[in-house]
């Protein structure tokens, strides 16, 4: 499938500032459990960056993020996805929003399994649908289990967890080279078991 009919399909890539490669987003209205988390002061999801910014300041984002929501059913979303993901080395799902439905998930597991020269991360707050019944996650694809809680501890539920602190032991090295991820790939990475973000 040609790019350009992809992109009609399921709406076109973000390309953030901070990322070595290219990243998809869902509004961040629609998590499911972000949305209760958002409420709750303590919680990363309480003040979400997704939820201002450029995220709301200019109305074509917002509207490409529900484009992309609604193309999730689409017969072809997993062709068209691949048509656009597979010459990135390194890909994130969901810099904005979250999982959806464990079919979601199950698509993401195709994606990955279709496009194996792409490091895939996703992080993800939906812990309902972990693991995913009947599947194993791809080689290629590391899923950040993140905490509920500021400075709450690490889930056990999951291999590979991530996390929000405030008392400057963040592993993320992004916040001392200006905020972009340069050579790191932390979050991309199996053998890395945790990383930590300070808050934003």
């Amino acid at each position: 499938m040609l790019v350009k009919k992809a992109v009609k399909i399921t709406g076109s890539m973000t390309r953030t500032s901070k990322m070595p490669g290219l990243s998809y987003s869902l509004p961040a209205w629609e998590c499911q459990t972000g949305s209760k988390l958002r409420l709750v002061p303590g919680t990363p999801c309480h003040g979400c960056y997704a939820l201002k910014g450029n995220y709301t300041r200019y109305p074509a984002i917002k509207k490409a993020q529900y484009y992309r929501l609604d193309s999730l059913v689409h017969d072809s979303w997993v062709t068209a996805m691949v048509a656009q993901v597979k010459r990135q080395k390194w890909f994130r799902w969901h810099d904005a929003g979250d999982l959806q439905s464990s079919d979601h998930l199950r698509k993401i597991f195709e994606v990955c399994r279709l496009t194996p020269a792409t490091n895939h991360w996703l992080p993800t707050q939906e812990r309902r649908y972990l693991p995913l019944e009947g599947a194993t996650v791809p080689d290629n694809l590391v899923i950040r289990l993140s905490s509920s809680k500021i400075d709450g501890p690490r889930s056990t539920a999951w291999t590979h967890t991530s996390s929000v602190v405030t008392d400057g032991s963040a592993s993320c090295p992004a916040p001392a080279q200006g905020g972009k991820c340069r050579e790191c790939r932390a979050c991309w990475t199996k053998s890395v078991k945790h990383v930590s973000y300070g808050k934003h």
